[in-house]
């Protein structure tokens, strides 16, 4: 960590304001992306998705719960895996809580993997979570928006990932999006995310961004190195008393 200045309250309150105002830039700026994220144009799927899930085979459209609005978590989680990509894992523990806040302004939100059903039952089971979360691993769905790469993909080294800005690294990568359906039934995908654009997402990054160390992710051998499932952090050795009675 580097040296820091330490000035008065006074001082550091004028410093405080001059970051506020950049702050507010940034607050700006943000409004105004959301206000053009949500004037995108729509594409309508035109493609049947059926997904597994515990009680039996599901559609898009039910995936709805009779909401207007649809949020898809992309969780990396391959049939032959026994458990979930950490990193989702990390996302997936930030949204859990979130499900009855979204329904709440007509959203509903949901994982979808390629793993089958009882493997991700069993996973939500050992992570505590409530969420709905459905297998596409008999449809083309992940494939079809951005997050699942064959062989040949991946051999070509051509960036395909993140609307074709990002090499790809792994057959499975992270993701999110967006669908809304109308009266009629039917439904349009509207946004989609990926890489770096998730980090708005993660609570807990948001939080590490306000404290003096940050994510703290200097030197590690990738950025993410640290993250682990949550039942698998380990408790760090208690520092030596400073008193000694």
């Amino acid at each position: 960590m580097q040296h820091h200045q330490i000035v008065s309250r006074e001082q550091w309150i004028a410093a405080r304001k001059t970051h506020l105002a950049h702050e507010k830039e940034l607050t700006a700026a943000r409004e105004r992306l959301a206000e053009e994220r949500r004037a995108l144009p729509w594409v309508k799927v035109d493609r049947d998705y059926v997904f597994d899930g515990p009680n039996g085979r599901v559609t898009l459209g039910d995936l709805f719960r009779g909401r207007p609005q649809l949020v898809v978590q992309h969780v990396m989680f391959a049939p032959d895996w026994e458990a979930a990509c950490k990193s989702c894992s990390f996302w997936a523990d930030g949204f859990e809580r979130m499900v009855p806040h979204l329904a709440a302004r007509d959203t509903t939100m949901v994982a979808v993997s390629l793993a089958p059903s009882a493997k991700l039952e069993g996973f939500k089971t050992r992570m505590g979570w409530t969420f709905d979360w459905v297998s596409s691993g008999s449809n083309g769905f992940n494939q079809d928006y951005g997050v699942t790469f064959s062989p040949e993909q991946i051999a070509t080294g051509k960036p395909m990932y993140n609307f074709d800005t990002t090499p790809i690294y792994g057959p499975e990568l992270p993701g999110i999006s967006v669908f809304y359906r109308n009266e009629a039934g039917e439904i349009f995908h509207t946004y989609s995310c990926f890489a770096r654009g998730l980090d708005m997402m993660n609570a807990a990054y948001q939080y590490l961004d306000l404290t003096p160390l940050g994510r703290h992710e200097e030197g590690l051998p990738y950025p993410m190195d640290w993250v682990r499932l949550r039942d698998q952090y380990e408790p760090r050795a208690a520092k030596d008393a400073c008193c000694h009675g």
